[in-house]
């Protein structure tokens, strides 16, 4: 992948991140979303959340100085790799964690509800987001990453790719991408509903772990969102797109 200019006006933080990694945390510092969010330019992503772009840039620059180690280089690995480490890592970390999160955000609206009614509704938001991610994750290791897979198996030993494997991957691609908008859509929701997860002073223990599991979970989705929006999807459409 061409590593993109910080200085071209049209650069999207996708585009940024997509090309190095480390720069994640960096626009993650500023809460700037580069999943869900990464077709934004960076100019514009600047401009909303009010954070200086010479100052932003210097950022990039400093984590992108020195070569990425392999572990973070995505935008060079093939699809299968990719699609094998978003399954063991994140799809992993969604199913170890998503039902305990929202049995804690309901632990806690029901015993603070009253004084904090933002807890009722993030409780039925992390719920609603706990059974579309349940559903998510089984199209996309079921039905979708297995068809990415034979499609460049068949492209790496110059076979033609199925039919119904590039049909799978085109119709697959487009569901996926309005799951992933709906979920960045719950993330924000619960995020601003948690005022950034700032706890209130009468906030117990069990409110805190709460609050620090859904803080995490934002973290890790993020990543997962991005990996697939911004790296393996654009690589699978392009392999799969019809010649000529």
């Amino acid at each position: 992948m061409t590593t993109p200019s910080l200085n071209d006006p049209g650069v999207t933080v996708g585009d940024i991140v997509a090309a190095d990694f480390r720069t994640a945390a960096v626009f993650e510092r500023h809460d700037i979303d580069f999943c869900c969010g990464g077709a934004t330019t960076l100019a514009a992503a600047c401009a909303s959340r009010r954070v200086d772009a010479a100052t932003l840039v210097r950022e990039l620059e400093e984590v992108t100085s020195r070569p990425a180690p392999d572990d973070q280089d995505y935008a060079t690995w093939n699809l299968t790799r990719l699609i094998d480490h978003i399954r063991d890592v994140h799809h992993v970390y969604v199913r170890e964690n998503v039902a305990q999160n929202a049995a804690y955000a309901r632990k806690i609206a029901d015993v603070h509800g009253d004084h904090h009614a933002e807890l009722v509704r993030i409780a039925a938001e992390v719920e609603s987001m706990a059974a579309a991610l349940m559903k998510h994750l089984e199209e996309e290791e079921q039905v979708v990453f297995p068809a990415i897979k034979r499609a460049e198996a068949a492209s790496q030993a110059g076979r033609p790719i199925a039919p119904e494997d590039a049909e799978i991957v085109a119709r697959g691609l487009e569901s996926l991408t309005r799951d992933h908008e709906e979920v960045g859509a719950a993330l924000h929701a619960i995020h601003d509903m948690a005022m950034g997860y700032a706890l209130p002073p009468d906030a117990c223990a069990t409110y805190a772990l709460t609050y620090q599991r859904l803080r995490a979970f934002e973290a890790d989705l993020h990543r997962h969102v991005h990996l697939e929006n911004n790296v393996l999807f654009p690589g699978a459409e392009e392999m799969t797109a019809p010649a000529g």
